[in-house]
């Protein structure tokens, strides 16, 4: 299984079952390295709640490649109304897609659209995170989210390969709520995201990862450039 990291909170997740979109925010993004019509496959887009750093561009790949946006309910209907095919969820359920399960989380976040005209605020349900589990594997995608107690919670009940954690502080958990939340969910791989693509979330990555290894020596820090490639 690979993760490619597009930029931001951008991640693609390509396995033998199934190639997935983590919060697709590709133009405009000015750290990302692929646009939407680099895409003419993917089996799901999942995206965590409607700001424009995140649904970005969700709806236009949708109807691009005809795979679903799996999000909340009231973003999915959102979706929908605009064109898009969807799989509406909410935090706490589950469910088995052909390419691995997947299940909401809470984020500690907001998450309204702005209209086209830029007037109004569309209501756009809760911000959520994602567990999902392919090739028998659990990895964990926060989402914009602030450090919240039950992370404690996710990380005894679900071994965790890889977290993908925001670390970019003013809208999401700085660097030591980051290392806190990698405490309490005790994942193999850490790699940090939603940092240093606008100056307000600048970040020194290096700073995180010492505190990582000094604090939970248990999770190894993977800082991934846009472009990066791991391997699970």
């Amino acid at each position: 299984m690979r993760l490619h990291f597009h930029g931001h909170a951008c991640f693609e997740i390509e396995g033998v079952e199934g190639r997935i979109l983590i919060d697709p925010f590709l133009n405009g993004n000015p750290s990302a390295t692929v646009k939407p019509e680099d895409f003419t496959h993917l089996d799901a887009i999942l995206v965590t709640h409607g700001h424009d750093d995140h649904l970005g561009d969700a709806i236009e790949l949708s109807k691009q490649t005809g795979a679903p946006i799996i999000c909340v309910f009231e973003l999915a209907h959102y979706c929908q109304s605009q064109g898009a095919k969807t799989h509406a969820m909410h935090i706490g359920g589950k469910h088995q897609f052909p390419f691995g399960l997947i299940k909401l989380t809470q984020a500690l976040h907001g998450s309204g659209i702005i209209s086209p005209d830029g007037e109004t605020m569309i209501y756009g349900g809760l911000a959520c995170g994602f567990l999902i589990q392919m090739e028998g594997k659990w990895l964990y995608y926060a989402g914009d989210t602030g450090l919240f107690g039950d992370m404690e919670l996710i990380g005894r009940r679900y071994p965790i390969e890889v977290a993908m954690l925001p670390i970019g502080d003013n809208f999401v958990m700085g660097v030591e709520e980051a290392v806190h939340a990698s405490q309490l969910l005790r994942p193999k791989v850490v790699i940090p995201m939603h940092y240093n693509t606008f100056p307000v979330i600048a970040q020194d990555v290096g700073e995180f990862l010492h505190l990582l290894q000094r604090r939970v020596p248990e999770s190894q820090g993977k800082a991934l450039k846009p472009g990066d490639l791991y391997e699970v």
